[in-house]
């Protein structure tokens, strides 16, 4: 559920027809929460995508396809919070990201998938992927470039 220009559990991202933006202005903040990174927003807009998506694939394939797509891209969120819980421990942590980097790509073989069966579109699809790579280089990011803190 949208409120006041955001989710419940994330800043709204957008795609801007070539990658997923934030939406607004904001200035850079510190990072005191899980919800003050940029990675873990863009994966919880991704996963309310694929949830909408996935509600409308057929129902023999709710067991399947719709199952593993939506688990995976929730994964990706999980992980990170996860992993950011247990931030003290660097090795920890950048195992969690490690963990939602395959969850993000697990996601877009699902997605490949549902493009190939018919399911969604060549947009949507597009759309989708794009936005599980950048999330995935994100995560990279994230991963090689942390500094521990407490």
């Amino acid at each position: 559920m949208e409120r006041e220009g955001r989710w419940v559990g994330c800043d709204m991202w957008g795609f801007d027809g070539e990658q997923w933006v934030h939406q607004g202005a904001r200035a850079r903040r510190q990072i005191r929460s899980y919800r003050d990174l940029d990675v873990f927003n863009l994966a919880y807009t991704l996963a309310m995508e694929v949830f909408r998506l996935t509600a409308r694939l057929p129902k023999e394939e709710r067991y399947a396809l719709v199952d593993q797509m939506r688990r995976s891209s929730r994964s990706v969120c999980g992980n990170v919070v996860e992993g950011f819980a247990k931030r003290r421990y660097e090795n920890v942590f950048k195992n969690s990201l490690n963990n939602s980097l395959g969850e993000s790509e697990e996601t877009k073989l699902w997605l490949d998938f549902a493009l190939d069966c018919e399911y969604i579109s060549a947009e949507e699809h597009g759309r989708l992927t794009k936005g599980h790579g950048q999330v995935s280089a994100m995560l990279w990011t994230l991963m090689t470039r942390w500094e521990n803190f407490s």
